[in-house]
């Protein structure tokens, strides 16, 4: 083809356009509208909040060493010395997990940095060992800790693994031999306290001790009367059942920084709106870690 003198050059390189903006899916935003629903909510309670994290578990799903996975992924991109909110909901579990757990977020605030513990339902023994571990423990009407009571898990004879509270236990060793030295004659005393295996009894005491020795680290840093409250929260006479409710005010009279929300709080409404989301989005065996840009259920 020839070009004459004055006529537009066609073979002129085109200028590159501006890369189209990638969308996702149809399916996958409709696969993942619930987790976008969820993130939309933390980043709406952030605005006048510090950065929120969330750990919401099952009824069936104890606190465990392999949380450490949703922990660092949550706190993978927070700024060290930043004020952090954590909501907890747990039914406890592992001692030393919960002690890696609180310790991992507190590392990510610093020793002077703020961390609140978020209570929407429950947060018990283990859990109410990490809500220990904040400056400020924030609840409402619904919202629970419960004693300090570890669990263990043992195997039965048949293989079964069986959890086993450990200060009803020692208690109840503690009654049995106190009755065989009242009465060394009596067979029914001699039976019962042969009933207990020393093994057991020599674990649980160590069990007891490090959750005792844990709290109290915890409320010390806080400048908490660490002995009273630790030992206020493993009174088996005064919280005779594992599953026992401490709620807000009983935890203000134990010593406990906790900071009161009312139900009908514009601000508790999101919380437990989020909750209520985070809830459906797991199995009873299952806990989620979600923040405004990580989300892993395992």
């Amino acid at each position: 083809m020839t070009i004459t003198e004055g006529t537009e050059d066609d073979s002129q390189p085109v200028a590159p356009q501006p890369p189209r903006a990638i969308e996702k899916t149809p399916m996958f935003t409709a696969m993942h509208a619930a987790r976008y629903q969820r993130q939309t909510l933390i980043r709406d309670i952030e605005t006048d909040n510090p950065k929120l994290l969330c750990y919401v578990a099952g009824t069936k799903a104890a606190v465990d060493r392999a949380d450490t996975l949703g922990f660092v992924d949550m706190l993978h991109n927070v700024t060290p010395g930043e004020p952090i909110d954590l909501m907890l909901h747990t039914p406890g579990g592992d001692v030393d997990a919960a002690e890696k757990l609180i310790t991992l977020v507190r590392s990510a605030t610093g020793e002077q940095g703020q961390l609140r513990v978020i209570v929407p339902d429950y947060a018990k023994s283990a859990g109410t060992l990490m809500a220990l571990g904040a400056n400020t423990i924030v609840m409402s009407d619904s919202s629970e800790l419960g004693p300090i009571d570890p669990q263990v898990s043992l195997k039965d004879g048949n293989g079964n693994d069986v959890i086993h509270s450990v200060l009803p236990y020692l208690n109840a060793f503690q009654e049995a031999r106190q009755s065989l030295r009242d009465a060394p004659d009596d067979p029914a005393n001699r039976i019962s306290f042969e009933k207990f295996d020393p093994t057991m009894v020599r674990k649980f005491s160590s069990v007891r001790d490090r959750a005792r020795l844990f709290a109290e680290n915890l409320l010390k840093r806080r400048g908490l009367n660490f002995s009273k409250i630790a030992s206020d929260l493993m009174d088996i006479n005064a919280y005779p059942s594992h599953g026992q409710m401490i709620g807000w005010e009983a935890a203000q009279k134990i010593g406990l920084n906790v900071s009161y929300v009312p139900l009908t709080g514009s601000l508790w409404r999101k919380y437990w709106s989020l909750y209520c989301h985070l809830r459906l989005a797991i199995e009873s065996d299952q806990r989620i870690f979600e923040s405004n840009y990580v989300s892993l259920v395992m």
